[in-house]
């Protein structure tokens, strides 16, 4: 677990509506800013955990809340609700957290970074896509399908995901496929790493058991290190 930040849930507008979020601050109280992006679990204590650890690196990091509060720990409840998220809905709501981070007195980029796990590793690349130049890196993991966008041409930022050779949810195949497609329609740098352990490997509260602390510490170590060079 990340060590103490300075942490807030936030509302901002989005679609005419209001959305929430969990907002991590770095120590100095501003940085460049991160949308971190949810599992289909929720905004768990996990997603919650990984702000505050790029918080810990300087970055001010906002997970938006895409299920409107509901949590879960069951797998059919999870994929029940990430079926019942249109994906032009968490695309909306994704895009309301861009501009309330843009707009924060705590953020010193122009652009942001993104990062997002399982379901959120496909809406975080539809975010990409979405918002063009203001997206200057994004981190996709292991995403499962649903948000990923049918056409990458918008993508401008760089691109860097972490996937696993042993994935049920999303065959390694359809990975290797999304990098090549990424490459060819957008031309952003797209560089993927691959894992030989099996879907959700970096969370350490997956309920399926499959986390990996080593090839997590590893995809966690290239995904900062990229962010900071992209974005800081």
């Amino acid at each position: 677990m990340a060590g103490q930040t300075p942490h807030q849930n936030v509302a901002f507008e989005s679609a005419g509506t209001q959305a929430h979020g969990y907002l991590a601050l770095p120590e100095s109280g501003k940085g460049p800013g991160v949308i971190v992006i949810q599992e289909w679990w929720g905004l768990t204590d996990h997603i919650r955990d990984i702000a505050d650890r790029l918080a810990v690196q300087g970055f001010v990091a906002l997970a938006p809340d895409l299920f409107g509060g509901s949590i879960t720990h069951d797998g059919e409840e999870a994929a029940q609700m990430m079926s019942e998220l249109p994906e032009e809905k968490g695309a909306q709501l994704l895009a309301g957290a861009v501009d309330y981070l843009l707009a924060s007195e705590h953020v010193t980029s122009a652009k942001l970074g993104a990062i997002g796990f399982c379901m959120g590793g496909g809406f975080v690349l539809q975010l990409a896509a979405q918002q063009g130049e203001r997206i200057a890196a994004a981190v996709p993991f292991y995403g499962v399908g649903q948000g990923v966008p049918n056409n990458f041409s918008g993508v401008r930022a760089a691109i860097q995901g972490h996937y696993a050779n042993f994935d049920d949810f999303y065959p390694v195949d359809q990975a290797h496929l999304q990098e090549e497609q990424i490459r060819r329609e957008s031309g952003a740098e797209a560089t993927y790493f691959y894992y030989d352990g099996k879907h959700a490997f970096h969370n350490d509260e997956n309920p399926a058991g499959n986390y990996d602390p080593a090839l997590a510490n590893a995809a966690w170590t290239r995904a900062v290190d990229f962010l900071q060079e992209k974005v800081a």
